[in-house]
């Protein structure tokens, strides 16, 4: 059986990144995962937007190692935003109820009694102004 693949795209803009994964994010490509999202923290990126319009499968794994850098890098005063998640992926974050943490869903939607609160958007994509170079890949062994 072949080890799943994980390839990773990172392109900075100042404070800011856009990472782009593609492939598949489990049990073996969730340490990749992580360590490519405390990079960013540590090189001083505070906006991190995560294209996952490539990944073809997300696990709970997958949903820690973004959590998890959700709280270091709101901890660090950013933000962390996924943008198009796979069905896999979307189906955790409904079943597990924290896809307001990871999608930047306005308040609205959480529940009736937050109803009055102001809407807050994700923020836009950065503009790719270079080729995607990966930063990593490999089969996450």
């Amino acid at each position: 059986m072949p080890v799943p693949q994980l390839t990773i795209y990172r392109h900075d803009q100042r404070h800011r990144a856009l990472i782009t994964l593609a492939g598949e994010i489990g049990l073996e490509s969730a340490p990749l995962l992580r360590a490519t999202l405390a990079q960013c923290l540590s090189d001083g990126i505070r906006i991190i937007d995560v294209d996952l319009t490539p990944v073809t499968f997300c696990d709970c794994s997958g949903l820690n190692a973004f959590l998890y850098a959700a709280q270091r890098t709101t901890d660090a005063g950013g933000i962390l935003r996924l943008h198009n998640p796979p069905p896999s992926l979307g189906r955790i974050l409904e079943v597990t109820g924290c896809g307001f943490l990871l999608l930047g869903l306005p308040l609205w939607h959480l529940s009736p009694s937050l109803g009055n609160v102001a809407d807050t958007a994700a923020p836009a994509l950065p503009h790719r102004s270079a080729p995607r170079v990966p930063v990593f890949s490999g089969d996450a062994r």
